[in-house]
């Protein structure tokens, strides 16, 4: 009969102290980096110059453009026309062509359907 090998059993807490050791270590490590990335804590009520300075100023606000809507776009499918020709042709990428067509396959295509391009 085999001799049955046991292991000591002194070596239980040294087996989970290195990856406790190593998750407080980067616990600590994240809790640094988010509190510098925050900005410095300003508990006692002082200001510093760069923040007084630029308080009273406000940032200055541009004016929106506004975009002209462009008259709808539409394309007439010719025999053998799919996404990629109709693209070619109009200068209009692909998922583009497909966004504005919702429901409409590359494979059912017909003859003479109006496809909307822009």
């Amino acid at each position: 009969m085999p001799r049955r090998v046991t292991r000591p059993r002194h070596g239980r807490f040294s087996r989970y102290a290195a990856p406790l050791a190593f998750l407080l270590a980067v616990t600590i490590a994240v809790v640094l980096v988010a509190s510098a990335i925050d900005g410095p804590d300003d508990t006692n009520g002082t200001t510093s110059a760069a923040a007084t300075a630029t308080a009273g100023k406000k940032p200055a606000k541009k004016p929106a453009k506004k975009k002209k809507a462009q008259p709808a776009r539409y394309y007439v499918v010719a025999a053998g026309d799919t996404f990629e020709v109709i693209a070619g042709k109009t200068g209009v990428t692909v998922g583009r062509i497909e966004a504005l067509n919702p429901g409409v396959s590359s494979t059912s295509l017909h003859v003479g359907q109006k496809l909307r391009v822009g």
